[in-house]
């Protein structure tokens, strides 16, 4: 009887055991985890993906219209995962203006931080309290770069190299001050060949060749998603026949059908296992080729 008891005893405390794990992951799985898309017009082109198709209207037809937003629907179900995601343009139009350069994110987080909104944008104090993720990127006019002068200047609006980097540096610095969030900076968004010339897109992918292999750090918070990459194949221009005509520099809805994908791996790969198990693209690593 005595042993029986031991046995008894020791099966309850298993049971026990199993429904406190069970527990435990059923609560991982629901809690919420909020991403926040800050965003201009190429944002929004790859925010809705192919907006032309029939096929693309058909799957958005019970959704809010967004390829990203029905994607993670999708996710959620498959993985029992509750991920939401939602967009915000940044800045507005007004009062700040349409203007998302390194300047502008320097400007609003760092320059005019604290918890209260600047010129009616979020602050990061503000986007860290209410969003888990936050995703951000430059439009293509970032590329309208200039040579460098030798006299940076962290508060100049003057589109160069060493005014970026300067920025850059202390917008990371602003953002690893929130070590219980993740960020995924786009690289820049490109222009195509008609739209710029050889040396401003040759300092471009200069710059972003330096967000990519020198100012991200894989072991931080901070992830990047080279959506330049994606544009230019490794040249300096848009792809033309990724581009909604040979003079605008947006991304066309075919392309911004596939990529809108891969973001949205990126992002799910960012949040479970740090990006480790996508390539900056997103592209899964198992499938990238040898």
């Amino acid at each position: 009887m005595e042993r029986k008891a031991i046995y008894t005893g020791i099966l309850i405390i298993l049971i026990l055991t199993l429904i406190s794990c069970s527990g435990e992951k059923k609560e991982q799985m629901e809690k919420e985890i909020k991403i926040i898309f800050l965003h201009h017009s190429t944002g929004e082109r790859i925010w809705y993906g192919d907006r032309s198709s029939l096929i693309a209207k058909s799957r958005r037809k019970f959704s809010d219209g967004s390829s990203m937003t029905n994607w993670f629907k999708k996710y959620n179900q498959k993985n029992h995962t509750n991920y939401s995601i939602s967009e915000l343009e940044f800045p507005k139009a007004e009062p700040y203006g349409w203007k998302n350069y390194p300047f502008d994110y320097y400007n609003i987080w760092v320059k005019n931080a604290g918890n209260i909104p600047y010129m009616k944008e979020p602050t990061l104090e503000l986007l860290t309290e209410e969003y888990d993720v936050i995703i951000w990127k430059h439009c293509f006019p970032v590329g309208d770069m200039e040579e460098d002068t030798g006299n940076p200047d962290i508060d100049s609006e003057v589109k160069s190299m060493e005014n970026y980097t300067l920025q850059y540096q202390a917008l990371k610095n602003k953002m690893l001050s929130f070590p219980d969030n993740k960020f995924i900076v786009w690289t820049g968004a490109a222009h195509t060949r008609g739209n710029t010339t050889t040396e401003k897109a040759r300092r471009t992918k200069e710059f972003f060749d330096w967000v990519r292999t020198e100012w991200d750090d894989p072991s931080d918070n901070i992830y990047l998603w080279d959506f330049f990459n994606l544009e230019t194949e490794g040249d300096i221009y848009l792809k033309e026949e990724y581009a909604t005509s040979p003079e605008d520099s947006h991304p066309n809805d075919s392309f911004a059908d596939r990529v809108y994908q891969l973001l949205c791996s990126r992002i799910t790969d960012v949040i479970e296992s740090g990006g480790t198990n996508t390539a900056l693209t997103g592209l899964k690593l198992e499938y990238i080729p040898q």
